[in-house]
């Protein structure tokens, strides 16, 4: 169920942002970006992190505060030299976002590839209820 609550979260903001209709100025698209961005990478490393069972609500947490400032600095230095330095974040978290899409579509697929599916007799989670029905060894 934990796996489930920032998918959730994220459909909420979603339809919250689409139901609100915020305008965003335009010396803001920059920072919203790179936010959206921020939230992004951090969600699909959360649900990766679930996955492998290692998910740590305060890193987490700490993982999008600090990704996210350390982005919004990058561009507002960059907006202030009159260079967009932001890019850099974005390809960043684009490179991150891509690579953790990558690592989820091998923990959902590797089951079904490698191993056969969960359900059949030579799966690798089946468990026969009857012992009769074990196929005999040798």
């Amino acid at each position: 169920m934990r796996m489930w609550v920032p998918l959730i979260g994220l459909l909420l903001g979603v339809l919250l942002g689409l139901a609100l209709r915020v305008e965003i100025p335009l010396g803001f698209v920059k920072y919203t970006a790179i936010a959206v961005l921020a939230a992004l990478d951090t969600l699909l490393g959360g649900f990766r992190a679930q996955l492998e069972g290692r998910f740590d609500l305060v890193v987490f947490t700490s993982g999008f505060l600090v990704n996210a400032s350390v982005a919004a600095l990058l561009a507002a230095i960059g907006d202030l030299l009159g260079v967009d330095i932001y890019l850099g974040a974005v390809i960043v978290f684009s490179m991150r976002i891509l690579q953790n899409v990558s690592l989820i579509r091998r923990d959902l697929l590797r089951p079904f590839v490698r191993e056969g599916p969960p359900w059949t007799p030579g799966g690798p989670q089946w468990v026969p209820q009857d012992p009769e029905r074990r196929p005999e060894s040798g």
